[in-house]
């Protein structure tokens, strides 16, 4: 399955809403995520635990963070795209409306209905707005970056980069649970289930 860039004037009427839609629907589950309280993935674990020492809101940590983490594509030689662009503007706002809407503080049952759902939705989201082949967002740029300019698999720089986030994430006092296993364990298998769906085929 090809998920490499496609220019945006092949097919934009069906690609950039299916972008848009999937970066909507991630930034609503990270809210989700955030609001059952049982474990956060490792970015939005540091995202939360900025909010605690700052007074910018979870969203806006998000795109911040999404800006400084692009300054470090310069040296990848990694360029962004309009799929990049977006990622960093559309999660920010979608998921502070979701966390404007969820209220806080829920029973357990509730919460543990709103960690089930806002992983499923991850996976979702994910196999949606990738699946646009408009490029990547910040952080798999870096990664994908990373990746390439050391020589090592994506895998092993993915995993280090991800311990290290979730890492300074819990030291600022965001979520690590039953949700950050829970969330390591499935999101990937949902995202490869849903991405035949969503994948967009290029045009010869």
């Amino acid at each position: 399955m090809e998920l490499t860039y496609v220019p945006l004037g092949e097919r934009p009427l069906r690609r950039l809403p299916q972008l848009l839609i999937g970066l909507t629907l991630y930034g609503l589950s990270l809210s989700l995520l955030v609001r059952a309280s049982l474990g956060l993935n490792p970015w939005s674990a540091l995202h939360e635990g900025l909010t605690h020492h700052t007074t910018l809101s979870f969203g806006t940590i998000s795109a911040v963070l999404g800006a400084l983490v692009l300054l470090l594509w310069i040296p990848l030689k990694q360029r962004p795209t309009l799929g990049t662009a977006a990622n960093i503007i559309v999660l920010a706002y979608s998921a502070d409306l979701g966390l404007a809407l969820i209220p806080e503080n829920l029973e357990l049952p509730a919460r543990i209905a709103l960690l089930t759902g806002g992983v499923l939705l991850n996976g979702l989201s994910v196999a949606i707005y990738v699946g646009a082949r408009l490029g990547p967002g910040p952080r798999d740029g870096l990664m994908t970056g990373a990746s390439a300019a050391t020589g090592r698999s994506i895998r092993l720089v993915r995993t280090l980069i991800e311990i290290t986030v979730l890492a300074t994430g819990w030291l600022l006092g965001g979520s690590v649970g039953a949700g950050t296993v829970l969330y390591a364990l499935t999101v990937g298998p949902i995202t490869q289930f849903f991405m035949p769906r969503f994948a967009y085929t290029s045009t010869p």
